[in-house]
């Protein structure tokens, strides 16, 4: 059999960056923002394939992040972590076993550990289901649109694993784009014929869910406020046990990680943007750190750099 290259096969695209936040937006069509919650500088590597209509890629992440996420519009993202190993979406732990599932236009959080490794599958709908119904399937839309944890026979997550790998390593000229996209669509309808939605949380998880989001929504608002733990507990009206308790099962981290982790990060997206005229100080100041010295110390155990490094680092 002779095989000859195809020169119109879609091409690979691979990025790499230092920085998390950098990283977060080296995704084609998604919106984001990463915050890196382990210490040590950044390694991040995207390989993302594009096809008519869908999209597959393979993240690694190097640090611990808490990631905010919206994928593109009437889209479906299936993420496939390589292990599963201490990943949360929404707050609730991927099992070994689970995929995790958003529909576009929809905000939704990941808090992913260090050294870790997923894949990822993003569909337009209307061709997914036009695919299923060629196929004679009728696919639910509830699980899609309501689940983001769907649980997977272990052979199926495999070979869906599998079929990804080889697409992003394999030698793409000698496969025609439309079997490429071929060979990714069927695995994908093979593994939403056999799932089934694990809507399985620890009891208080609605609970412990509402008390991180009344923080959040609080910080967010409240840029440079000096918060201690009992400011927390009486804005969530809860004892300083359940906040602890809430924080270590929604993000895996303590609020007062949770606090200057994503004060620290702001600090760093604002260094990196910041003009002629801003200076260190000031713009720590601005996120409500008053003592340099502890500021710069602290920021240099989460990012392995100093704060003057960053600023002076052109952003890409």
């Amino acid at each position: 059999m002779h095989l000859t290259n195809n020169k119109n096969a879609p091409k690979m695209r691979t990025t790499e960056a230092r920085d998390a936040d950098e990283h977060a937006h080296n995704l084609t069509n998604w919106q984001q923002q990463y915050d890196q919650i382990s210490g040590g500088g950044f390694y991040g590597r995207i390989d993302e394939l594009p096809l008519p209509r869908l999209q597959v890629f393979r993240e690694h992440t190097s640090k611990a992040l808490r990631q905010q996420c919206n994928v593109w519009p009437n889209s479906v993202w299936i993420g496939i972590p390589a292990v599963a190993d201490d990943c949360r979406i929404n707050g609730q732990v991927v099992a070994d076993r689970d995929v995790m599932c958003r529909p576009g236009h929809c905000d939704f959080e990941l808090v992913t550990p260090e050294a870790f490794d997923i894949f990822g599958v993003v569909i337009d709908r209307d061709e997914l289901n036009r695919v299923a119904r060629v196929q004679g399937l009728e696919l639910e839309d509830g699980a899609l649109l309501h689940h983001p944890r769907l649980s997977v026979p272990a052979r199926t997550l495999d070979a869906m694993r599998y079929i990804i790998s080889r697409l992003l390593d394999g030698d793409r000229r000698l496969t025609a784009p439309h079997l490429q996209k071929d060979l990714v669509l069927m695995a994908l309808l093979e593994l939403l014929q056999q799932e089934s939605p694990n809507d399985e949380v620890p009891p208080g998880y609605r609970h412990r869910k509402w008390v991180v989001d009344q923080v959040k929504q609080y910080v967010a608002s409240h840029q440079d406020a000096p918060l201690t733990m009992i400011d927390l507990c009486e804005l969530t009206n809860v004892s300083r046990r359940t906040l602890q308790y809430s924080f270590d099962s929604i993000l895996g981290i303590s609020p007062l990680q949770y606090l200057r982790a994503t004060r620290l990060n702001q600090v760093r997206r604002a260094l990196r943007r910041a003009n002629a005229r801003q200076t260190v100080a000031d713009i720590a100041s601005y996120w409500g750190f008053w003592h340099l010295s502890q500021f710069a110390k602290d920021y240099k155990t989460l990012f392995g750099e100093s704060p003057s490094n960053t600023r002076n680092t052109p952003c890409v």
